[in-house]
């Protein structure tokens, strides 16, 4: 791997530990988003409530932090980022203590909605590497943050799989409790206040109009197989979206200091890496979502290897594993080809790994290689896609334009979710009683996400090739307006 670098070319310890403490902090996001999948099944009787109730654990955390991303991205940006950036990870501490301390579902909701805001971290952590860090040292560093949410979510599986079969649930959250408020208290030793400020006041209608808009969208696309994609309130939501978004989007033309900037988001060096990122994030999400049913089938199915929750989370964390170590290389074929080529690289690896799951899905070893594959793909794609907004952004812009970006995502891993369901749902067999997908709706569901990572690959070669000096992407936008920075994009 590549050394870490050090906050400003420093060498003082709060200097070299800058990084490693804002990586650690990403890590913990997707760890606390992810500890609580294993505990789905055995919810409702623990808590005495429905599985339709124990669902809004999941749905809460992805409302509120596809709400608060480009909410507290922006806010960083105008009031700074390190002091937003323990907010959230106050935030995140806060739901796990009263998580670990509450067996009652509503209550349990709203400490996930409260973890919810951890989303954040990680596009906060970008800005701030980008304001603090010498321009040769920031690929690197961002590459390393962008793949701490794969690093988490293969880390939260399994640490939380053996932690609810050997001990009592609520040590689970009590477990991420300790280690958000570490976070917390690393970063606000470690992180210093970066000077770089947007003035202005903040668009509270922009923010309310938003958060209306994506609850709508992102509740219809969450419950969707749920309620039925035909029903009232599915197609109700889904109209309510579109409406509210598109009022938000002329109020957001309007205001002299918008929420979003859409003008700088509609040049095609802004918005062609948002809508690669939603589709990668559709591509990356199908990759565990997939695989963790697949070997978990019974061995009726003819190719279920019926592996323990614990054992599914053991064969996911090699994946974190390769995101980790494949940072490093990212960075430089970035800093050597430029971030498009290397996200263009990074989906078409993942396409490939989806080709190896559609050959052969019955062998473990076969599974784990072409999963492996689309981890090395997912770490190219989104180690590339916060270097491309981070150049194409005037520098105060750079949290909350990260945030949308990070939003993206979390959008397309939410259609992945409901996409692969569908496929699943309608592809089903039986033995024994048991009803579970066949093995040709989980090479469907391959075949989906391999073609969006085609159509990934595609857009991300269309993007515009940066040709700025290495030495001026720090200061890019600096002096220009917002306007003529995405003039020139488009």
């Amino acid at each position: 791997m590549a050394p870490v670098p050090t906050v400003g070319g420093g060498g003082g310890l709060r200097a070299r530990l800058t990084v490693p403490v804002l990586a650690f902090g990403g890590i913990l996001m997707a760890v606390t988003q992810t500890v609580v999948v294993p505990l789905l099944p055995d919810l409702p009787r623990l808590t005495n409530s429905s599985p339709g109730a124990v669902s809004w654990l999941v749905t809460a955390t992805l409302l509120s932090g596809a709400v608060l991303t480009p909410v507290l991205g922006r806010a960083g940006d105008m009031y700074g980022k390190r002091r937003v950036l323990l907010i959230a990870l106050g935030l995140m501490a806060g739901g796990s203590v009263l998580c670990a301390l509450t067996s009652d579902i509503r209550l349990l909701i709203a400490a996930r909605a409260l973890q919810g805001a951890s989303a954040a971290v990680v596009p906060l952590s970008i800005s701030i590497l980008r304001d603090e860090l010498p321009p040769q040292r920031t690929a690197s560093a961002v590459a390393l943050m962008s793949s701490t949410v794969g690093i988490g979510a293969a880390l939260g599986l399994p640490l939380a799989a053996l932690i609810v079969q050997y001990a009592d649930w609520h040590a689970m959250f009590w477990a991420t409790a300790a280690l958000s408020t570490a976070g917390l208290l690393l970063a606000r030793w470690a992180v210093r206040e970066s000077p770089v400020r947007s003035p202005g006041r903040f668009d509270t209608w922009g923010a309310l109009g938003l958060a209306a808009g994506l609850v709508c969208l992102l509740l219809a696309v969450s419950q969707g197989g749920q309620w039925g994609w035909g029903s009232g309130p599915v197609l109700g939501l889904f109209a309510g979206a579109v409406v509210i978004l598109s009022v938000w989007w002329r109020m957001q033309l309007r205001a002299k200091q918008p929420l979003v900037d859409l003008r700088l988001a509609s040049g095609r060096r802004v918005a062609l890496p948002h809508v690669t990122a939603l589709l990668a994030g559709f591509a990356f999400y199908a990759n565990s979502l997939v695989t963790a049913q697949l070997v978990q089938a019974p061995a009726e199915s003819g190719y279920g290897l019926e592996l323990s929750i614990v054992a599914t989370g053991l064969c996911l964390l090699p994946n974190g594993v390769i995101m980790l170590v494949l940072s490093p290389m990212s960075a430089r074929v970035s800093t050597s080809r430029g971030p498009r080529i290397t996200l263009a690289i990074g989906v078409a690896i993942m396409a490939l790994g989806y080709a190896v799951r559609i050959v052969d899905s019955r062998e473990l070893w076969v599974i784990m290689i072409g999963a492996a594959i689309v981890s090395t793909g997912t770490t190219f794609a989104y180690s590339a896609l916060p270097t491309l907004i981070l150049r194409a952004v005037p520098i105060e812009q750079t949290a909350s334009a990260n945030g949308v970006n990070v939003l993206m995502r979390t959008i397309g891993q939410s259609v992945s979710s409901a996409a692969v369901a569908a496929v699943l749902v309608r592809h089903t067999s039986s033995a024994g009683g048991v009803r579970f997908p066949t093995l040709g709706g989980y090479q469907l569901a391959f075949t989906l996400a391999g073609a969006v990572a085609l159509v990934a690959c595609a857009i991300a070669l269309a993007i515009p090739s940066d040709r700025a000096p290495q030495g001026d992407r720090k200061t890019a936008g600096r002096g220009g307006s917002t306007q003529e920075t995405a003039l020139e994009g488009s």
